[in-house]
């Protein structure tokens, strides 16, 4: 395929061919394979990149964009000597111009999700004698991301000292992977509530509980009572520009 059938596909795609050029494409992918499979992947990945982006006004400068660099850029040359040497340079150009505005306009438009802020490292829960065991078992499974069975220790564990700040926060986050919201929300709130050294944590992870269940608004307002002091203050602001 060539520069120009590709700016013919995006013109058949927007409708800007009169019928007697699209009339000459569709007869063209009656009779010409390569074109007619050229063609289905630049549409399969004009629809992945709408699909993406998810904004409809976000999309069609995109589209846009890629039209005009690509009429820029491909045009014919008129030193036929040269015409290797600078289709490569245009090629180049044209490619790495593309590939900015697709990324540019990606993190303006896509929203965040939950997996891109929720980092946390290998607990190690405090020794407690008689508990040594099963806190061992909560450690192991919640450290090797098996959340459903570190919920069931955490919850047997708080059965013993429902006051363990240090057990209410981590079985919130196991909740929190395992999507059960209610109970990590209910164990967060109780947390941000209190004065233990996991306040402003539970602040945190209840805003990316709500970020979760794409509930923006509310993950918003939470990060904004995220105080300058806190492990996360810094997360949350850029998480707060990407959510305004």
């Amino acid at each position: 395929m060539n520069e120009q059938d590709y700016i013919l596909f995006e013109n058949y795609l927007l409708g800007d061919l009169s019928e007697t050029e699209k009339s000459a494409f569709e007869a063209r992918l009656k009779v010409d394979p390569k074109f007619k499979d050229s063609f289905n992947t630049y549409k399969e990945l004009s629809s992945f990149l709408e699909h993406k982006l998810g904004n409809e006004e976000a999309s069609t400068a995109f589209q846009n964009n890629l039209k005009n660099i690509s009429k820029t850029y491909f045009e014919k040359l008129d030193a036929p000597k040269k015409v290797v040497r600078f289709k490569i340079w245009k090629y180049a150009v044209a490619a790495s111009v593309v590939l900015l505005i697709g990324i540019t306009v990606f993190n303006n438009f896509s929203s965040p999700v939950y997996e891109d802020f929720a980092n946390y490292n290998s607990i190690s829960l405090t020794v407690r004698g008689e508990q040594d065991a099963l806190l061992k078992t909560a450690e192991n499974a919640f450290n090797t991301k098996d959340f459903a069975k570190a919920e069931e220790a955490f919850k047997s564990l708080m059965l013993m000292d429902k006051d363990n700040a240090e057990l209410q926060f981590y079985r919130a986050v196991a909740n929190v992977e395992l999507n059960k919201f209610e109970t990590a929300e209910r164990l967060l709130i109780s947390l941000s509530k209190g004065q233990s050294a996991y306040k402003n944590k539970a602040i945190w992870y209840l805003a990316l509980s709500h970020l979760k269940q794409k509930d923006y608004d509310a993950s918003l307002e939470i990060l904004k009572t995220i105080p300058e002091d806190a492990d996360d203050y810094d997360k949350a602001q850029k998480l707060i520009k990407k959510l305004e």
